[in-house]
């Protein structure tokens, strides 16, 4: 074999597929701050994200935008509509995995990306192809299925699914890039969580204040945990092809799927799994079609 490595994978498809297992893995490191509530979990979250992410930002030298980006209104308006979609899909996913509903939230993003097709409709004004219409209607069928047939209103996932579609649209058209957006968008946050992590710690009920050194480490390292996958998507996302991305961000969800049941024991009935089933061969589906026409584009 010659040397060199020559058969090594690409350094995109490496970023992007730690991202998505990075996403996937997510809720094993929420578990371990179950006890503490949403709402605090997500202050922490905001702001040891904006520490983390302007300590990378300086010492890669890229301070120049914040002039810019803090005179522009529409920049500001733009992120702040981020900011506040971001919060809530924080704040719902930390309730729900420390509720035991890892599985309803690896629904949500199971159906984002179907979600994102009728948002490219409704407000970007795109068509899409008639078996990518099959499988919005599809992945319906098992939405409708889990509403009537197993008897439960899926709404933390379509709220995830809705709150994300939303942010990944905002972001589409924003001008900046993954760290320079997520700082702009944490530095929105700061004020209301720098505040009410303040009055907690006050009132001697944060969860920094009750002397559990494992607890507080955990917190702390929700910056990281936070920044370090995006860094790592914005990264593959730059190399690799939109078909390529679009297939690795089941891994997330399925990870996450695989956590809520085999690991921590969460209830998956039968007919639940008609619903499941459904929504799974949209996707397939979806990612086929898309992969076909990418493969049209390059040809």
């Amino acid at each position: 074999m010659p040397h060199g490595l020559p058969h090594a994978l690409p350094p995109g498809l490496i970023a992007a597929a730690l991202a998505y297992i990075c996403w996937g893995l997510f809720p094993l490191y929420l578990k371990q701050v179950a006890h503490v509530p949403a709402v605090e979990v997500v202050a922490h979250r905001s702001l040891w994200s904006l520490v983390f992410v302007v300590v990378l930002l300086a010492a890669w030298r890229r301070m120049a935008w914040w002039g810019p980006a803090l005179r522009n209104r529409r920049t500001l308006a733009v992120f702040a509509a981020s900011a506040l979609l971001l919060s809530l899909n924080w704040g719902l996913y930390v309730w729900a995995v420390a509720a035991g509903r890892i599985v309803d939230a690896s629904l949500g993003y199971f159906i984002n990306p179907l979600f994102n097709v009728l948002l490219g409709v409704l407000v970007l004004k795109e068509r899409p192809r008639p078996l990518q219409w099959a499988a919005v209607g599809l992945a319906a069928c098992g939405v409708l299925w889990l509403i009537v047939g197993a008897g439960e209103w899926p709404w933390i996932a379509l709220v995830l699914a809705g709150s994300f579609g939303l942010y990944g649209l905002l972001r589409k058209t924003a001008p900046l890039g993954a760290a320079e957006g997520l700082a702009l968008e944490t530095l929105m946050q700061a004020p209301l969580a720098a505040g009410l992590l303040a009055w907690w710690a006050w009132q001697g009920t944060g969860a920094l204040t009750l002397q559990d050194p494992a607890t507080s480490a955990w917190l702390l390292l929700a910056g990281p945990f936070t920044a370090i996958p995006l860094l790592l998507f914005a990264s593959g996302a730059r190399q690799l092809p939109l078909a390529t991305m679009g297939l690795l961000q089941y891994l997330g969800p399925t990870i996450q799927f695989a956590l809520g049941v085999f690991v921590y024991g969460e209830p998956f009935s039968a007919e639940r799994a008609v619903g499941f089933a459904l929504i799974w061969a949209a996707l397939a589906l979806y990612s086929a079609e898309s992969l076909r026409g990418w493969r049209r584009r390059v040809a």
